[in-house]
């Protein structure tokens, strides 16, 4: 998966100012961002998926032409 970006610098100064201790708002921005990179999807990622996705599907629909055209076939054949 790709790397989200997280200003965890900005986020740390933002709780600093909002009363929390040093520690504390360094403690929060490093597992906010840990959540940040490790669980959240980029375009990149969607973008790989639907193309995988896609080529599965063309995979199947051509079996199944495939498949449809051997029965039709088979069965212009039996009278």
């Amino acid at each position: 998966m790709a790397t989200a970006i997280f200003d965890t610098l900005a986020h740390a100064k933002k709780l600093r100012e909002a009363g929390f201790s040093e520690r504390q708002a360094e403690i929060q921005a490093e597992a906010l961002a840990e959540i940040v990179t490790d669980h959240l999807v980029t375009k990149g990622d969607l973008q790989r998926e639907l193309k995988d996705l896609e080529c599965r599907l063309i995979i199947k629909l051509g079996a199944m032409m495939a498949t449809s055209i051997v029965i039709v076939a088979t069965l212009v054949k039996l009278p």
